[in-house]
């Protein structure tokens, strides 16, 4: 069955997930994730995609992105993937793959969408029990985003900054909302979005995707299908 075209437009904001092959390792010490994140910047630039959030976990990384020139972020991520790669590679003395093939995208709405990405995003080493609260992470956009560390890296986004007046209202309005209960529906449906490249947002936001792309923007569930009984 071919593979549907990826899910990618101009202006919107993409949630991308990049895994190891087999889950396993893709940074194995401190000059590894300082590589990949200079490389990211500098592609980020170059091609212009603005990053809005970042999390380096052990074996995958998640990014917020918004593209905004066509097919931006596909040649961001292969540029990316590729150079960390060869410097991995190079570095180790190293043969092969490091990532899962294609990475995973998702294009996320506005509004509460997105902050709820950016929140999964920098909670993911406190969900997974690597440490009890996001500020003692260091490789994530949090610091940034709080206003505990100075970034390049980072450029805000609308929706951010409509959170406070100034910087400081900002920072403290965000660090309240990501330390906020996490509820499990949203969680579950921005994983399912991401995985099976579909959009997350609302369904009218999911609609308008879909005929804008000509494609089912929308979350399919799990199983298959349940056959009709006859009546």
């Amino acid at each position: 069955m071919p593979r549907q075209p990826r899910l990618e437009m101009t202006g919107l904001p993409h949630h991308v997930v990049q895994r190891g092959v087999d889950r396993q390792a893709v940074f194995f010490d401190r000059e590894c994730y300082l590589d990949y994140l200079h490389l990211l910047h500098a592609y980020a630039g170059h091609l212009e995609v603005n990053i809005h959030s970042w999390c380096l976990m052990t074996n995958h990384v998640h990014l917020l992105l918004t593209p905004h020139v066509p097919g931006g972020l596909s040649r961001l991520m292969q540029n990316l993937n590729r150079r960390y790669v060869q410097q991995i590679n190079r570095r180790f003395g190293r043969t092969g793959h490091l990532w899962a093939g294609r990475f995973k995208a998702s294009i996320v709405s506005h509004e509460r969408y997105l902050l709820s990405c950016m929140r999964y995003i920098e909670l993911n080493p406190v969900r997974a029990g690597m440490v009890p609260h996001p500020e003692a992470y260091p490789w994530s956009s949090w610091h940034a985003n709080v206003g505990e560390r100075r970034s390049m890296l980072v450029v805000p986004h609308a929706e951010y900054r409509a959170l406070g007046a100034t910087d400081l209202e900002r920072q403290a309005t965000y660090r309240a909302l990501v330390l906020e209960h996490e509820e499990e529906r949203v969680v579950t449906q921005l994983r399912a979005a991401t995985q099976q490249n579909a959009a997350f947002g609302s369904p009218r936001f999911t609609r308008e995707i879909g005929l804008m792309l000509g494609r089912d923007a929308s979350i399919k569930p799990r199983g298959r299908p349940r056959k009709q009984k006859d009546t």
